[in-house]
């Protein structure tokens, strides 16, 4: 079951469970869509894979299954992370 991240890991935006703005990949890294566009250039940090919209819990589940309250920030090292972007940005992320 997805955990429903609150926030960008990057920059700390908050991203609600009904957020149009939410990206993550296989491994639920948690972005905004600014963050993955326009820093990750649809590559994550921390797998090296793509970024999907990340899809809304139906409310009335949410009761019972509740989006993560926990906060994980831990903002790019653009230096390390240049080496990772610029190996994996021209590959589609089904193909990496």
């Amino acid at each position: 079951m997805l955990e429903i991240r609150p926030i960008c890991e990057n920059c700390g935006k908050s991203l609600p469970n009904e957020s149009t703005e939410a990206m993550i990949c296989t491994f639920e890294c948690t972005f905004c869509v600014e963050c993955v566009t326009s820093v990750l250039e649809n590559v994550c940090p921390n797998c090296g894979g793509g970024f999907e919209k990340r899809p809304s819990r139906p409310k009335e589940k949410l009761l019972k299954y509740p989006a993560k309250m926990e906060e994980y920030r831990k903002p790019i090292e653009v230096d390390s992370f240049s080496v990772l972007k610029e190996e994996k940005k021209h590959i589609l992320s089904h193909e990496r």
